[in-house]
């Protein structure tokens, strides 16, 4: 897999919660922390995730935000 996305992170799947037309997949990075991301029911298909499956987390994003407490 080649991508021009720099922030390809490893992980494995912990859980995936299914709703009417997206998922959310929780994803433990092999580094420690916990992220999650949603995708199409159909994209989880397609890609054969399930619990316990090697996958990638890529990130592209041109913005980031950041924030303070008020």
């Amino acid at each position: 897999m080649k991508l021009s996305a720099r922030n390809q992170l490893k992980g494995k799947v912990l859980k995936i919660n299914e709703g009417a037309v997206n998922s959310i997949v929780t994803i433990e990075l092999d580094a420690g922390p916990v992220i999650t991301s949603v995708i199409t029911i159909a994209a989880v298909k397609e890609l054969g995730l399930e619990v316990g499956s090697e996958c990638y987390a890529v990130i592209k994003a041109s913005n980031v935000m950041v924030g303070v407490d008020d």
